[in-house]
């Protein structure tokens, strides 16, 4: 099945390449992984994301420390306490790695929600400068390597590092 989805493509690429050549137009591609990893936005996305990791790292951490401190008390204590007293300690002590593994829980569903939205917002600024640049240039069929199953593509059909340039210029300019 997928084969022959591979196939089709191919061959749809193919048609349109020869289209494109009898048109006397161009095709190209971009590698917008490489864009989000490169770009001065992709880079301060990341960085801004590390540094909302750190702040809750040390949430966690400090979390951890006390369901540590709560377990080694009672471990000590434990055979001089009361019935009662234990099973409250025990209790408390299970309420608080319950609470910490929720905590972890939410702190990762945040970040990558965090993430997706910063992704999101880069691609759609990322969309409108390959369009411009595609229309630009001249170009048919500007196509994602990744996404696209591109097998082959000429290094100069590869728009990743002009699609970068520009990007980064147009968010210069923005914060201007």
């Amino acid at each position: 099945m997928r084969t022959c989805r591979l196939l089709v493509a191919s061959v749809v690429a193919l048609g349109l390449a020869m289209e494109a050549q009898a048109a006397g137009t161009r095709m190209g591609f971009v590698d917008v992984q490489k864009v989000l990893v490169k770009s001065v936005a992709g880079a301060a996305a990341r960085e801004q994301l590390e540094r909302e990791k750190a702040t809750m790292q040390k949430d966690v951490d400090a979390r951890r420390a006390e369901v540590e401190k709560l377990r080694e008390e009672l471990e000590k204590k434990g055979l001089v306490l009361s019935a009662d007293a234990k099973r409250e300690k025990e209790e408390s002590l299970q309420r608080r790695v319950r609470d910490l593994r929720r905590l972890v829980d939410d702190f990762q569903k945040e970040l990558e929600r965090k993430e997706q939205g910063l992704t999101q917002r880069i691609l759609q600024d990322l969309t409108t400068v390959i369009d411009r640049v595609g229309k630009e240039k001249g170009y048919l069929l500007i196509l994602e390597k990744r996404g696209a199953s591109v097998i082959y593509g000429d290094p100069e059909a590869d728009l990743t590092d002009e699609i970068i340039k520009v990007y980064d210029f147009e968010k210069a300019k923005e914060k201007k």
